[in-house]
């Protein structure tokens, strides 16, 4: 299977301390790579891979300002789309943009939604809802107006980060400096504890650090590191007693929550969109409504074994289970293609819409060796069909009917029909269907290998 993944280029895949998109994209790559797919990574020159890397901008634009991302954005999204043909997926990691190439390409595609910036962007997702399937990164992350093909939390690499069995000495706050995140509430935790705090991540809202967090800061007992680094995160966050997110809004997932759990770190954490499906309360870290309750939660945290909290991650969050869920994706996509879908790869072999007309539609059909189509029929259409590669076996009412390449049968319609391919090589043939639908749906299996057959 050939995947191409679009990866956003605001920040290196990936990225170097912050890009949450970006660091789930690295990690699905390299997973996919390690389970044998034929990988290609569209993302910045300067990314990190052992897939194949296609790229046409050399650097994050966030990282090198000069940049124009919108120029840079169209750029990107368009050199993938433009070699469309030479995937069997696309998974798209990169918002709603990428959206509105889809219906100018035959190759599925699927998009992970990374939450929602504003309803303001649900449009476009309404307006390609069952062209394209939609992966959730959370339940609770969900628009009751999109229709999805599955939900895939997050997994990291858990053996890249440290355990720690002893509980630490300080409170973490770890992520963007801006409101949704409760960086100030935080603080108002520590001040009411009494305990040191560390503050770690990219200001994303500067009024909002200036006016809410750099007045409370003094280097002691409440510091500000900046962004952390990938060899730095580790260590700052096995040794935190524990990690407090007091969250304004609804998180989508919740990424450093995991990773500090990796490291045994319990959380603290306003249960707000996916965060009961990361904190199990009690066990992994507390769930909390308020700062009252959140510094109470903290005289409970030595009764926590940290070996909880990783083992939470271990099960549940791991890179190799996100992966195997991706792939689990990719197949039902590729074996139950949507109605108005104009590629496919069911068991049998591949299929490709060439022409999708009112009152005509021209399939490219592929049978690999040894295997067969349903024997079926059809109610609302007749088919002609020429053989241009291999050699094939019709069977036409039971009648079987024998053709070389060059040679063509008529389809009629109600007839029942199915054709083989019982040469050593793969078999392809050219199928025209005239009639007033030609939806797949328009399939009465009679007989069928894979377990597909119903009564018509």
């Amino acid at each position: 299977m050939k995947i191409a993944l679009l990866s956003p280029i605001a920040w290196r895949t990936p990225p170097r301390h912050y890009g949450p998109w970006e660091h789930i994209v690295s990690i699905l790559s390299e997973g996919l790579v390690r389970s044998g797919f034929d990988v290609t990574l569209f993302a910045t020159g300067d990314s990190i891979t052992k897939a194949r890397l296609q790229a046409v901008v050399p650097r994050g634009y966030e990282e090198e300002r000069e940049l124009d991302p919108k120029v840079w954005e169209c750029l990107h999204i368009s050199n993938l789309f433009e070699q469309a043909d030479e995937y069997d997926i696309i998974h798209n990691h990169f918002d709603f943009l990428p959206l509105t190439y889809t219906d100018l390409v035959a190759t599925p595609v699927v998009t992970t939604i990374h939450g929602f910036s504003s309803r303001n962007i649900l449009p476009v997702y309404k307006k390609y809802n069952g062209k394209v399937s939609y992966v959730s990164i959370s339940d609770a992350d969900r628009s009751g107006e999109l229709d999805y093909v599955a939900t895939v939390h997050h997994g990291i690499e858990v053996d890249k980060f440290s355990f720690r069995e002893q509980h630490g000495d300080y409170l973490l706050f770890f992520g963007r400096i801006h409101h949704d995140k409760g960086a100030y509430e935080a603080i108002q935790m520590a001040k009411r504890s009494g305990m040191n705090l560390v503050i770690a991540g990219i200001v994303q809202d500067r009024d909002y650090f200036e006016t809410k967090v750099a007045p409370y800061l003094d280097d002691s007992t409440i510091k500000y590191i900046g962004p952390v680094y990938a060899d730095k995160k580790n260590e700052l966050l096995k040794n935190a007693f524990a990690l407090i997110h007091l969250i304004n809004f609804d998180e989508p997932f919740g990424l450093s929550l995991i990773e500090a759990m990796a490291c045994g770190t319990p959380v603290i954490a306003i249960p707000r969109g996916a965060i009961p499906e990361i904190i199990d309360d009690e066990k992994s870290g507390f769930l909390v409504r308020n700062i009252d309750e959140a510094v109470a939660a903290l005289r409970k945290i030595p009764e926590l074994k940290r070996v909880d909290c990783r083992r939470v991650v271990e099960e549940k969050f791991s890179a190799d289970k996100m992966v195997d869920n991706y792939r689990k994706v990719y197949r039902q996509i590729l074996q139950n293609p949507k109605p108005n879908a104009r590629r496919a790869s069911p068991p049998w072999g591949k299929w490709e819409v060439l022409l999708d007309e009112p009152n005509y539609k021209v399939k490219r059909i592929t049978v690999l060796s040894g295997k067969r189509l349903s024997y079926q029929k059809h109610f609302k259409r007749k088919e002609h069909w020429m053989v241009v590669e291999g050699r094939a076996v019709v069977t036409l009412d039971d009648k079987e009917i024998c053709l070389k390449k060059g040679d063509t049968v008529d389809i009629p319609q109600e007839a029942a029909h199915r054709i083989a391919n019982r040469e050593n090589e793969q078999m392809t043939f050219i199928e025209v269907q005239q009639g007033e639908y030609f939806g797949e749906d328009d399939i009465i299996r009679l007989e069928d290998d894979y377990g597909r057959a119903r009564e018509g």
